[in-house]
């Protein structure tokens, strides 16, 4: 199958009412495995949030129709409303992301991190094929606890930065590119920061022979694990490294979505880049000072508050997925092609990377024996996800979607929860409806500057090999995961997602300029195009 032999997909609603497409964090047809996995522990995540932060939904349902990914909001019973009104109020007047987001830095994340730490520890290769079943199971019950933790925690990461852009633009008019670039700084993880990181690039900006070791043209897998395994800082430094970032998912939540080291070319020149790059002066201050100006006089002293509570939500939000469920996935895909590979070599598949797209179950059986599901049925269903994207799929399913509760007629702390919540989702999911030039693309102004690069048109992590210093990426969505390429490259351009994606936070973060929400940039820039990409104006121009 390819792309000149699609089919017409047949699309029913998963139930009733109405049901919306999520392009942004699926822009791909999922596997089985991640079908199957997904909705519970996303539902039961989302109910965690909603019931903490008083929001008047009792949680998000998601179903995947055709391995694409629907959702549908399930509103409180009428009963429940006043309670959640009263919880509403205690948001605000004891800003309980607070509580959240320390409950995150000082449990959560450090019982993450150890758990991950434990499940990589066991190398599945080396596992008999009962016990990498077992192996299997835990991966998937790890991975499963992790996708409930980065739902529980969206409030926290979304309503204080979706209070401040609800206020600051009504009282200044400035663009949300403008008012997001104050977040800078606040989420260091989604620029690639890290302590290990930080000991990385010092180890080796002090050490010219191991820098030049590490610019050898030996394969860079092979480089790699040489140098991680040298006696030596620079040894213990990439070692270290390594180990902290090897088994996250470069792109994606999803287990068809490559590993850190799996792509060591890729890895290897980007861990150059950092090292050879100078770090920019932030201009922060001056940027905070500047918003202040437009804000009215008997504003101030509350855009300062809310700029601080702003910070305090954004430093969750991309670290949710970094130490927790991407992390997971990570190591659920290694699992998986560890079967796959001795599948492959019994001849049970054709290529062991095909492994990924059987459901849990089914992983088990075939350890097991079982002669289903076929070698040429999971060949067909990796075919099928390479063929299909989000732009297949209808954008929503059974009724017409229902309207936004009016926040007039809603109590106050309700109403200011509400504008938060919607604000923070419509910069998160928002595309650009302005119309394209002959050679002007037009978006939604992410992260600002201007810079002029060759286009690098990423389909998924298979192409990033492909990513050379300065390249503009070009891609449908990115995750916070991919933030270990950025240093090679100028600029983000992306087909979905609002100022507030994974993709604007990212380019935010590392200070390149960043234009999201172009709807089909994808599908009218050529990869190899030269283009100018303006952050501020939202505009990707084609030079030639």
């Amino acid at each position: 199958m390819d792309a000149h032999a699609k089919q017409q997909l047949t699309f029913e609603p998963p139930g009733p009412g109405s049901w919306d497409l999520d392009p942004l964090h699926f822009p791909r047809p999922v596997t089985a495995y991640w079908a199957e996995v997904h909705p519970e522990p996303f539902s039961l995540g989302y109910a965690d949030m909603t019931a903490y932060y008083g929001a008047p939904f009792q949680t998000r349902r998601t179903a995947y129709v055709n391995g694409f990914c629907y959702g549908q909001m399930v509103p409180v019973p009428p009963e429940a409303f006043p309670d959640r009104v009263q919880r509403a109020a205690e948001v605000f007047d004891r800003k309980l992301w607070r509580d959240s987001a320390q409950e995150w830095q000082e449990v959560r994340k450090p019982a993450s991190v150890e758990a991950n730490r434990e499940i990589q520890a066991i190398e599945p290769d080396r596992l008999t094929d009962k016990e990498l079943t077992d192996h299997l199971l835990l991966c998937r019950d790890n991975h499963v606890s992790m996708i409930r933790q980065h739902m529980a925690f969206t409030g926290t990461a979304v309503i204080p930065p979706g209070d401040f852009l609800a206020q600051v633009r009504q009282w200044t008019g400035l663009p949300t590119v403008k008012l997001l670039g104050l977040m800078r700084g606040a989420s260091t993880v989604s620029g690639g920061s890290s302590p290990q990181h930080a000991t990385l690039i010092a180890a080796y900006r002090a050490d010219d022979a191991a820098r030049e070791a590490l610019g050898s043209d030996e394969d860079p897998g092979a480089l790699l694990e040489r140098l991680r395994r040298e006696p030596s800082a620079t040894g213990q430094a990439l070692n270290d490294y390594l180990d902290f970032v090897g088994y996250r998912l470069l792109d994606g939540f999803d287990i068809s979505n490559h590993c850190a080291l799996e792509l060591p070319d890729v890895l290897l020149r980007s861990i150059r880049t950092a090292i050879d790059e100078t770090a920019v002066a932030s201009d922060l201050d001056q940027q905070v000072a500047g918003v202040r100006s437009h804000v009215p006089e008997e504003h101030r002293e509350n855009y300062d508050a809310l700029l601080e509570e702003a910070r305090v939500g954004y430093s969750v939000r991309d670290e949710r997925g970094v130490y927790g469920d991407i992390w997971a996935s990570g190591l659920m895909r290694r699992a998986a092609l560890a079967a796959g590979r001795r599948l492959a070599e019994r001849g049970r598949l054709h290529d062991p990377e095909h492994f990924v797209f059987a459901d849990i179950d089914e992983m088990c059986a075939m350890l097991d024996g079982s002669p289903t599901p076929t070698a040429e049925e999971l060949e067909g269903r990796h075919t099928y996800h390479r063929t299909y994207t989000a732009k297949d799929a209808p954008m929503h399913l059974g009724d017409s979607p229902p309207p936004m509760p009016d926040p007039s007629a809603l109590p106050p702390p309700m109403a200011r929860l509400m504008a938060a919540i919607g604000t923070a989702m419509g910069e998160m999911f928002a595309v650009s409806e302005e119309a394209h030039e002959e050679t002007v693309i037009r978006g939604l102004g992410a992260s600002s500057g201007v810079r002029e690069g060759i286009v690098r048109r990423v389909a998924g992590a298979s192409d990033f090999d492909r990513i050379q210093r300065g390249d503009v990426l070009l891609t449908e969505a990115t995750t916070e995961a991919f933030n270990i390429l950025l240093p090679l490259l100028s600029a983000i351009v992306t087909d979905s997602g609002g100022a507030l994606s994974h993709a604007a936070i990212v380019s935010r973060e590392y200070g390149i300029p960043g234009v999201v929400g172009t709807r089909d940039a994808t599908e009218r820039i050529a990869d190899g195009t030269l283009v100018r990409v303006d952050g501020d104006a939202g505009t990707v121009t084609v030079l030639g």
